[in-house]
């Protein structure tokens, strides 16, 4: 195995992208060969170097899993709880080291892809790929079709508009949302600010991945033409 600067090794063991690897190595949060390391000009071996990251091995598999999960509501979507709560881990019996792609707040529910593939970890995070994840939401009272129009265009939180969404009612309190970011509780937020309140989430799409007949905390490995056509959108050789 060839030579590699350390932040691209972190970030092909899946821990972070090369940007994160970066501040956590400047930050002393990562040891090789059981030394810490405050240099970005570090390069490693995978095959020979012994890689940490805030003490836990960081290692890059050489079989790359990609998994679909239908997240049930309790449950984090972390690989730990610092309180000692349930994760999505705890669903997934496998020896091999996965990391969610996103976040599905505690009390949504629905698709989570998990993958130990480090670089597509990143692209399918970063919003300048423009990955469509898209929802199922329903609210507690009816809403107008103006309110939908006005979260189709964005509204504004945190001082932010958040991007333009496609929008489709379903029912009279529920509608089918498609965003292209994935700012933290955004439809939760998007819905207060208009004056309703969520009282059921599901992701049901993410990029090329859909939840389909995928029960309630039951996982699946991707098929051979989804994984193909995962890589083709995000621009990644095999």
């Amino acid at each position: 195995m060839p030579l590699m600067r350390l932040q691209k090794y972190l970030s092909q063991a899946g821990i972070c992208s090369r940007r994160e690897a970066e501040k956590s190595i400047l930050n002393g949060f990562v040891k090789v060969n059981g030394s810490v390391v405050l240099e970005l000009g570090v390069k490693v071996e995978s095959d020979k170097d012994r890689v940490e990251y805030k003490g836990a091995p960081a290692v890059i598999s050489k079989t790359m899993l990609y998994i679909a999960l239908n997240k049930p509501t309790g449950y984090l979507s972390a690989c730990k709880d610092k309180r000692g709560g349930k994760t999505i881990l705890d669903l997934i019996k496998i020896k091999e080291r996965v990391y969610p792609i996103g976040r599905l707040d505690k009390d949504s529910c629905g698709l989570i892809l998990l993958t130990n593939n480090g670089s597509i970890h990143h692209k399918l995070l970063h919003p300048s790929f423009d990955h469509e994840k898209e929802y199922e939401a329903t609210v507690e009272k009816p809403i107008a079709n103006s309110d939908l129009l006005k979260t189709e265009r964005g509204i504004v939180i945190g001082g932010v508009k958040t991007r333009k969404a496609k929008i489709e009612r379903i029912s009279a309190n529920s509608f089918s949302i498609t965003l292209k970011e994935g700012r933290n509780r955004q439809i939760r937020k998007m819905m207060e600010a208009l004056g309703y309140r969520v009282i059921k989430l599901e992701r049901i799409r993410f990029a090329n991945i859909l939840l389909k007949e995928l029960k309630k905390g039951k996982w699946r490995y991707f098929t051979k033409e989804e994984i193909k056509n995962l890589l083709k959108i995000s621009l990644i050789d095999k």
